[in-house]
Protein backbone atom coordinates (compact mmCIF):
# COMPACT_ATOMS: atom_id res chain seq x y z
CA UNK A 1 0.00 0.00 0.00
CA UNK A 2 1.56 3.48 -0.97
CA UNK A 3 2.20 4.93 2.24
CA UNK A 4 0.17 8.52 1.42
CA UNK A 5 -3.26 6.40 1.19
CA UNK A 6 -2.55 4.94 5.21
CA UNK A 7 -1.87 8.80 6.20
CA UNK A 8 -4.53 10.30 4.35
CA UNK A 9 -6.70 7.40 6.13
CA UNK A 10 -5.64 8.41 9.59
CA UNK A 11 -6.64 11.97 8.59
CA UNK A 12 -9.63 10.68 7.46
CA UNK A 13 -10.79 8.80 10.76
CA UNK A 14 -8.83 12.17 13.58
CA UNK A 15 -11.54 14.43 11.61
CA UNK A 16 -14.40 11.83 11.48
CA UNK A 17 -14.01 11.81 15.36
CA UNK A 18 -13.14 15.42 16.03
CA UNK A 19 -17.10 16.29 13.82
CA UNK A 20 -18.27 13.64 16.19
CA UNK A 21 -17.28 15.78 19.56
CA UNK A 22 -17.84 19.34 18.19
CA UNK A 23 -21.29 18.22 17.07
CA UNK A 24 -21.84 16.72 20.77
CA UNK A 25 -21.15 20.37 21.81
CA UNK A 26 -23.70 21.95 19.36
CA UNK A 27 -25.87 19.61 20.42
CA UNK A 28 -25.40 20.58 24.05
CA UNK A 29 -25.72 24.43 23.36
CA UNK A 30 -28.66 24.68 25.52
CA UNK A 31 -28.25 22.19 28.39
CA UNK A 32 -27.86 23.52 31.81
CA UNK A 33 -24.22 23.14 33.19
CA UNK A 34 -22.37 21.60 30.33
CA UNK A 35 -18.91 21.85 29.61
CA UNK A 36 -17.63 22.33 26.06
CA UNK A 37 -15.31 18.84 24.73
CA UNK A 38 -11.51 19.30 22.55
CA UNK A 39 -10.49 17.38 20.87
CA UNK A 40 -6.82 15.98 21.03
CA UNK A 41 -4.56 14.84 18.52
CA UNK A 42 -1.24 13.07 18.65
CA UNK A 43 1.03 12.26 15.78
CA UNK A 44 1.92 8.36 14.41
CA UNK A 45 4.97 6.85 15.22
CA UNK A 46 7.85 7.71 12.66
CA UNK A 47 9.86 5.68 9.98
CA UNK A 48 13.48 6.35 11.26
CA UNK A 49 15.40 6.34 7.59
CA UNK A 50 18.54 8.31 8.48
CA UNK A 51 19.17 9.12 11.73
CA UNK A 52 19.91 12.65 13.00
CA UNK A 53 23.42 12.78 14.02
CA UNK A 54 24.77 9.16 12.53
CA UNK A 55 28.13 8.99 10.76
CA UNK A 56 28.14 10.02 7.44
CA UNK A 57 32.05 9.58 6.99
CA UNK A 58 34.92 8.90 9.55
CA UNK A 59 35.07 13.01 10.47
CA UNK A 60 31.74 14.24 9.76
CA UNK A 61 27.46 13.64 10.79
CA UNK A 62 24.73 14.02 9.16
CA UNK A 63 23.16 17.65 10.31
CA UNK A 64 19.56 15.91 9.91
CA UNK A 65 17.72 12.87 9.93
CA UNK A 66 15.59 11.34 6.99
CA UNK A 67 12.27 10.50 8.89
CA UNK A 68 8.61 10.37 7.33
CA UNK A 69 5.45 10.39 9.52
CA UNK A 70 2.51 7.75 9.59
CA UNK A 71 -0.22 10.03 10.06
CA UNK A 72 -2.59 10.65 13.39
CA UNK A 73 -4.99 9.72 15.78
CA UNK A 74 -7.61 11.24 18.68
CA UNK A 75 -5.94 10.71 22.12
CA UNK A 76 -8.26 12.16 24.42
CA UNK A 77 -10.67 14.46 24.52
CA UNK A 78 -10.70 17.33 26.97
CA UNK A 79 -13.56 19.02 29.34
CA UNK A 80 -13.04 22.50 29.13
CA UNK A 81 -14.13 23.60 32.79
CA UNK A 82 -14.41 27.30 32.02
CA UNK A 83 -17.21 29.16 33.57
CA UNK A 84 -20.56 29.55 32.05
CA UNK A 85 -23.12 32.31 31.72
CA UNK A 86 -26.01 33.02 34.12
CA UNK A 87 -29.65 33.29 33.09
CA UNK A 88 -32.38 34.31 35.75
CA UNK A 89 -34.87 31.32 36.77
CA UNK A 90 -38.49 31.50 37.79
CA UNK A 91 -38.20 28.73 40.52
CA UNK A 92 -36.32 28.83 44.27
CA UNK A 93 -35.11 25.39 43.52
CA UNK A 94 -32.73 26.56 40.70
CA UNK A 95 -29.08 27.29 41.75
CA UNK A 96 -25.55 27.55 39.81
CA UNK A 97 -22.11 27.44 40.86
CA UNK A 98 -20.21 30.72 40.25
CA UNK A 99 -16.97 29.60 40.47
CA UNK A 100 -15.08 26.11 41.00
CA UNK A 101 -16.90 23.52 42.30
CA UNK A 102 -19.89 20.45 41.85
CA UNK A 103 -22.97 19.60 43.79
CA UNK A 104 -22.88 16.26 44.95
CA UNK A 105 -25.30 13.96 43.40
CA UNK A 106 -26.09 10.31 45.62
CA UNK A 107 -27.04 7.77 43.02
CA UNK A 108 -29.26 4.83 43.44
CA UNK A 109 -26.11 2.72 44.68
CA UNK A 110 -25.08 4.63 47.33
CA UNK A 111 -22.31 6.39 45.02
CA UNK A 112 -21.28 9.75 44.87
CA UNK A 113 -21.88 11.68 41.40
CA UNK A 114 -20.74 15.53 40.61
CA UNK A 115 -22.57 17.76 38.46
CA UNK A 116 -22.79 21.27 37.44
CA UNK A 117 -26.40 21.36 36.38
CA UNK A 118 -28.50 22.99 39.30
CA UNK A 119 -32.10 22.63 37.92
CA UNK A 120 -33.62 20.71 40.99
CA UNK A 121 -36.59 19.70 41.77
CA UNK A 122 -38.60 18.11 44.95
CA UNK A 123 -39.59 14.17 44.80
CA UNK A 124 -42.79 13.07 46.92
CA UNK A 125 -40.38 13.24 50.00
CA UNK A 126 -39.57 17.07 49.53
CA UNK A 127 -36.16 16.28 49.08
CA UNK A 128 -33.98 18.52 46.56
CA UNK A 129 -33.16 15.96 43.52
CA UNK A 130 -31.87 16.60 40.17
CA UNK A 131 -34.75 17.54 37.09
CA UNK A 132 -33.73 15.06 35.23
CA UNK A 133 -33.77 11.64 37.08
CA UNK A 134 -34.65 12.25 40.91
CA UNK A 135 -31.53 11.67 42.27
CA UNK A 136 -31.25 13.06 45.47
CA UNK A 137 -28.78 16.55 46.13
CA UNK A 138 -26.17 15.48 48.59
CA UNK A 139 -26.24 16.45 51.60
CA UNK A 140 -30.36 15.56 51.70
CA UNK A 141 -32.46 18.51 52.28
CA UNK A 142 -36.04 18.22 52.83
CA UNK A 143 -38.46 21.23 52.39
CA UNK A 144 -41.52 20.97 54.43
CA UNK A 145 -44.83 20.94 52.62
CA UNK A 146 -45.71 24.24 53.91
CA UNK A 147 -43.24 26.19 53.03
CA UNK A 148 -43.92 29.58 51.23
CA UNK A 149 -40.66 30.80 50.12
CA UNK A 150 -37.10 29.66 50.24
CA UNK A 151 -33.99 30.91 49.70
CA UNK A 152 -30.34 29.64 48.80
CA UNK A 153 -27.55 32.03 50.11
CA UNK A 154 -23.96 32.32 48.46
CA UNK A 155 -22.22 30.14 51.57
CA UNK A 156 -24.95 27.15 50.53
CA UNK A 157 -27.48 27.69 53.66
CA UNK A 158 -30.70 26.57 52.76
CA UNK A 159 -33.49 28.56 54.34
CA UNK A 160 -37.22 28.53 53.99
CA UNK A 161 -40.13 30.38 55.66
CA UNK A 162 -43.02 28.40 56.53
CA UNK A 163 -46.86 29.26 56.77
CA UNK A 164 -48.10 30.28 59.75
CA UNK A 165 -44.17 31.11 61.47
CA UNK A 166 -42.63 34.76 62.04
CA UNK A 167 -39.02 33.37 61.44
CA UNK A 168 -37.14 31.55 58.78
CA UNK A 169 -36.29 28.14 59.36
CA UNK A 170 -33.04 26.79 58.45
CA UNK A 171 -32.81 23.42 56.80
CA UNK A 172 -28.49 22.91 56.24
CA UNK A 173 -26.35 23.60 53.86
CA UNK A 174 -25.39 23.21 50.49
CA UNK A 175 -21.90 21.67 50.48
CA UNK A 176 -19.55 21.88 47.20
CA UNK A 177 -17.00 19.49 46.06
CA UNK A 178 -13.83 20.78 44.59
CA UNK A 179 -11.31 18.38 42.56
CA UNK A 180 -7.73 19.08 41.70
CA UNK A 181 -8.21 18.01 38.11
CA UNK A 182 -11.89 18.41 36.87
CA UNK A 183 -10.71 17.61 33.82
CA UNK A 184 -10.21 14.11 35.08
CA UNK A 185 -13.75 13.37 35.36
CA UNK A 186 -15.57 10.65 33.85
CA UNK A 187 -18.84 12.03 31.92
CA UNK A 188 -21.55 9.50 32.22
CA UNK A 189 -24.62 11.52 31.19
CA UNK A 190 -27.71 13.09 32.73
CA UNK A 191 -25.51 16.19 33.63
CA UNK A 192 -23.22 14.04 35.34
CA UNK A 193 -19.69 13.26 35.87
CA UNK A 194 -17.88 10.79 38.72
CA UNK A 195 -14.46 10.33 39.39
CA UNK A 196 -11.83 8.75 38.45
CA UNK A 197 -7.77 8.35 39.11
CA UNK A 198 -6.86 11.35 37.00
CA UNK A 199 -9.42 13.79 38.81
CA UNK A 200 -8.17 13.14 41.93
CA UNK A 201 -10.65 12.66 45.46
CA UNK A 202 -13.21 14.94 46.16
CA UNK A 203 -12.43 17.78 48.81
CA UNK A 204 -15.80 18.97 50.29
CA UNK A 205 -16.33 22.38 51.72
CA UNK A 206 -18.52 25.36 51.96
CA UNK A 207 -19.24 27.22 49.21
CA UNK A 208 -17.26 30.84 49.56
CA UNK A 209 -14.57 29.54 51.27
CA UNK A 210 -11.24 28.27 50.21
CA UNK A 211 -11.34 28.79 47.08
CA UNK A 212 -14.76 26.58 46.53
CA UNK A 213 -17.48 28.44 44.40
CA UNK A 214 -20.20 30.90 45.62
CA UNK A 215 -23.63 29.50 45.36
CA UNK A 216 -26.37 31.75 43.37
CA UNK A 217 -30.08 30.83 44.07
CA UNK A 218 -32.82 31.84 41.44
CA UNK A 219 -30.27 31.01 38.93
CA UNK A 220 -28.99 28.90 36.36
CA UNK A 221 -25.32 27.90 34.62
CA UNK A 222 -25.93 27.92 31.03
CA UNK A 223 -23.50 25.87 28.48
CA UNK A 224 -20.36 27.28 28.25
CA UNK A 225 -20.53 26.34 24.30
CA UNK A 226 -19.80 29.12 21.70
CA UNK A 227 -22.11 28.38 18.61
CA UNK A 228 -19.63 30.95 16.98
CA UNK A 229 -16.45 29.15 17.59
CA UNK A 230 -17.75 25.59 17.55
CA UNK A 231 -19.17 26.35 13.75
CA UNK A 232 -15.33 27.74 12.53
CA UNK A 233 -14.05 24.48 13.90
CA UNK A 234 -16.72 22.95 12.42
CA UNK A 235 -15.32 24.50 8.74
CA UNK A 236 -11.74 23.49 9.95
CA UNK A 237 -12.56 19.92 10.74
CA UNK A 238 -14.71 20.09 6.62
CA UNK A 239 -11.96 21.44 5.11
CA UNK A 240 -9.06 19.36 6.76
CA UNK A 241 -11.50 15.89 6.39
CA UNK A 242 -11.91 17.48 2.50
CA UNK A 243 -7.79 18.10 2.42
CA UNK A 244 -6.58 14.32 3.33
CA UNK A 245 -9.77 13.03 0.90
CA UNK A 246 -8.29 14.97 -2.44
CA UNK A 247 -5.21 13.49 -0.78
CA UNK A 248 -6.74 9.72 -1.67
CA UNK A 249 -7.99 10.84 -4.61
CA UNK A 250 -4.70 11.92 -5.70
CA UNK A 251 -2.54 8.94 -4.95
CA UNK A 252 -5.60 6.81 -6.38
CA UNK A 253 -4.71 8.68 -9.88
CA UNK A 254 -0.92 7.98 -9.79
CA UNK A 255 -1.04 4.55 -9.50
CA UNK A 256 -3.44 4.05 -12.28
CA UNK A 257 -1.27 6.12 -14.32
CA UNK A 258 1.60 3.73 -13.27
CA UNK A 259 -0.74 0.87 -13.74
CA UNK A 260 -1.94 2.02 -17.48
CA UNK A 261 1.64 3.62 -18.54
CA UNK A 262 3.66 0.27 -17.58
Amino acid sequence: MHPALWIAKTGLEAQTKNLAVISNNLANAGTVGFKRDRVVFEDLFYQNIRQSGAQSSADTQLPSGLQIGTGTKVVATQKQHQQGGFQTSSSQLDMAIQGNGFFQITMPDGTTSYTRAGNFALDNAGQIVTAGSGYVLQPAITIPSNTTSLDIAIDGTVTVQEQGTAAPTNLGTINIATFVNPAGLQAVGENLFVETGSSGTPVVGTPGLDGVGQLRGGQLETSNVSSVEELIALIETQRTYETNAKVLSAVDKMLQFINQTL
